[in-house]
């Protein structure tokens, strides 16, 4: 039902459905994605704690990403079937129990267990952006579903500066620092607990109602009638599906790559402390306040003048700058070249991960939670394939300039995604009402 869908964002409003599952949906995104990597800081204390050689250390943070493929393929059909509001309220749920379990880990393997099970929050940012993608109109799904995406992914780089805050707190108290890793990690769980509770009672599915019951109505969503199984072959049969998974391997899967290494690479290449090295971490996620969301606003509208072409246009061109900064990044030789040159790859990254999912929406609409699923799975293949790189290479520069030339070779990914004519007069159609309903409806320019 496209004409009740929002055709602008009201950023500081929650009076209707679709702004209260943008703020509460990217508010539940960076509390998941906050608890996904609270660990990484920490890493340099768990290290010396449980003695890990850095084998160990790799295998930990491949598991962090590994389990995330799985989840995000079945999440995916699950928000077709039962709606994001109740994926989202399980997922959170559940999601709390190994954040707050791995505070009683006492081995590696234990550890392992929980950082592998830690990861399957990560899947929340498939339900974000169906939700987002459901709720608003074409003239702005790519910055809403790049806005939500961005301010959730900021909770990566938040993370990296606040836990080695809490810990020092904590130490600064007399706890020691054994036991004040583990308590720290209390936070992100009580955090996903809370959210939980307010993505139950405060959004819906779509602008008419929970998925659930309008199907039993007899009404028809955006994300079609068929569930499960169904949707998922449907979008598995689009090799636009593939070719966009590739290209969010190669820039959200370098996102969450960097996020688990670079406090530990800080520390021991540039010697900083645990709080120096969580600040200098914490930059690169921070750009994604403001980066995604300026990839899906470009995307927006690039598509004003050159339609899905031109978001396809665009998208190549970021990840060709993400290429060449990851090449200019892997070889800094000191702590403010090193810096300086992860904000420049880090810009091209995030707005990469906006552009991406700026074009999901219009890839396939009856099977969306498997087109979304399916791509971001993608991304994480990316960082698992990242992570076995980093294993095989044995030093993090040697893996991040192969990391660039890899980016760059997919990019030709993104100028492979074309449309039929008869798929783009469709889109175009869509857009240009949903255009005509908001100059109807206020007259002035929209957030976009």
């Amino acid at each position: 039902m496209q004409s009740q869908k929002a055709t602008r964002i009201d950023l500081f409003s929650l009076a209707t459905p679709q702004m209260r599952a943008f703020h509460i949906t990217w508010l539940a995104f960076f509390v998941c994605f906050f608890a996904w990597f609270a660990v990484a800081p920490l890493m340099p204390v768990i290290k010396g704690e449980f003695k890990l050689t850095n084998d160990q250390v790799y295998n930990i943070n491949i598991a962090a990403v590994g389990i995330t493929i799985l989840v995000r393929l079945l999440i995916g059909p699950m928000c077709d079937r039962f709606g994001p509001r109740l994926t989202y309220t399980g997922l959170l749920t559940l999601g709390a129990i190994p954040v707050i379990g791995i505070a009683f880990a006492n081995s590696y393997e234990s550890f392992l267990f929980f950082r592998l099970a830690i990861g399957a929050i990560g899947a929340s940012f498939v339900i974000t952006q169906f939700h987002t993608s459901v709720m608003f109109a074409p003239n702005v799904v790519g910055t809403a579903n790049a806005t939500v995406g961005g301010w959730g992914n900021a909770g990566g780089g938040v993370t990296q500066s606040v836990m080695p805050l809490i810990l020092a707190a904590l130490v600064s108290i007399g706890v020691e620092k054994t036991m004040g890793w583990r308590l720290s990690m209390i936070v992100p769980g009580v955090m996903m607990l809370v959210v939980a509770l307010l993505y139950y009672r405060f959004t819906q599915d779509t602008p008419e109602g929970n998925i659930t019951e309008l199907r039993a109505r007899g009404v028809s969503v955006d994300a079609g009638k068929k569930g499960g199984r169904a949707v998922f072959k449907q979008a598995m049969a689009n090799y636009r599906v593939w070719m966009l998974a590739i290209t969010y391997g190669a820039c959200f899967g370098v996102e969450i790559f960097i996020h688990a290494v670079a406090a530990t690479y800080y520390v021991e290449r540039f010697s900083l402390d645990l709080t120096q090295a969580g600040m200098a971490a914490g930059s690169f996620g921070l750009l994604a306040l403001f980066a995604r969301a300026l990839g899906g606003i470009a995307s927006d509208r690039v598509a004003r003048k050159k339609g899905l072409d031109g978001r396809t246009l665009l998208l190549f061109v970021l990840m060709v700058g993400e290429g060449l900064g990851l090449l200019a990044f892997a070889y800094a030789g000191s702590v403010a070249l090193a810096v300086i040159a992860m904000l420049a790859f880090g810009l091209f990254t995030h707005m990469a991960c906006g552009a991406t999912y700026a074009l999901v929406p219009f890839i396939d609409r009856k099977a969306l939670g498997g087109v979304a699923g399916i791509i971001g799975a993608g991304g994480n293949v990316g960082a698992v394939a990242a992570g076995f790189l980093l294993k095989g290479v044995g030093n993090l520069p040697g893996a991040l300039f192969i990391l660039g030339i890899a980016v760059l070779i997919s990019s030709l990914c993104a100028i492979s995604v074309r449309f039929s004519l008869t798929h783009k007069e469709n889109e175009q159609k869509l857009y240009d009402e949903a255009v005509a309903q908001r100059a109807v409806a206020s007259g002035q320019p929209a957030f976009a």
